[in-house]
């Protein structure tokens, strides 16, 4: 009788059924894991996505369901959905950049654009690895170590290393004072030298055809943070050969920036 009427308390109910949601949502993700450990019908960063995401869609759940219960005991919810419809629509056009995001998500998700641990360029200048897919946005760990964090609406322009190799991208931000034309020559130097020096790190085909050499792309982004602008060069590399195949061209760049006297862009912040 004691425990009965205790539990017809208002905190305790609320408290039981947070510890229920709790419960509930980690036998979920529990029960998804073991699916997935016990099946070889997706590959494993498929299966690492995808548990990486229902974690993300569980705790949504979980706290939603919360939410509702916590509201249930303070309005009678009928009424209170019944008279909402405008207000709902109201914050359906205050938020539509965040329900974007979720809608977008789903599609890279279920298109297979993104995995968990996949090596990107965000809009052509945020390159690193995918460390968390949630429901609104991704976290990339930049290769400086620094945890850059994107909505899905803010990408207009996504380039996956990780399919059907990895793709070297390394660039000079050289200083707008610089004559492009004197940095064109260097860069396309450089290209040629990386091919001929590093020639085996690349991706080739069935026969032995690079499936794309090191090439300048020439300018990728005008005024970079205000200091100058930024050239590139890329070449799609065989998976093992990445890390050391990045190296081995950021080195050439640097040592031909050293001898072309290439004036390298300068922190806003530089004092002279």
């Amino acid at each position: 009788m004691f425990f009965f009427e205790l539990f017809q308390q208002l905190p305790v109910k609320i408290l039981t059924v947070a510890l229920l949601i709790i419960l509930i949502v980690y036998f979920i993700r529990k029960s998804i894991k073991l699916f997935f450990d016990k099946t070889s019908f997706l590959d494993e960063k498929r299966e690492e996505t995808l548990i990486h995401f229902s974690n993300q869609v569980t705790k949504v759940l979980g706290l939603a369901f919360f939410i509702i219960y916590l509201l249930s005991h303070f309005f009678d919810l009928e009424k209170f959905v019944a008279g909402s419809v405008v207000l709902a629509g109201a914050l359906a056009l205050i938020l539509q950049h965040i329900i974007r995001d979720y809608i977008m998500g789903l599609t890279y998700l279920f298109e297979r654009q993104i995995h968990h641990g996949d090596d990107v360029i965000i809009n052509g200048n945020r390159q690193g690895k995918i460390e968390e897919i949630s429901m609104r946005h991704l976290k990339i760990r930049q290769y400086d170590g620094y945890l850059y964090t994107v909505s899905y609406s803010n990408i207009t322009e996504l380039q996956n290393g990780n399919r059907g190799g990895r793709r070297v991208n390394e660039s000079l931000v050289l200083h707008y004072r610089q004559n492009p034309e004197d940095a064109f020559k260097v860069m396309e130097e450089v290209a040629q030298a990386c091919n001929e020096k590093y020639g085996e790190y690349l991706l080739k085909d069935e026969n032995g055809v690079p499936v794309e050499s090191f090439k300048f792309n020439q300018i990728t982004q005008l005024n970079v943070d205000y200091r100058g602008h930024q050239y590139s060069l890329s070449g799609l590399v065989k998976e093992a050969d990445f890390v050391e195949a990045g190296k081995k061209v950021r080195f050439e760049l640097a040592i031909a920036a050293y001898k072309n006297d290439l004036m390298m862009a300068e922190s806003l912040n530089t004092s002279h």
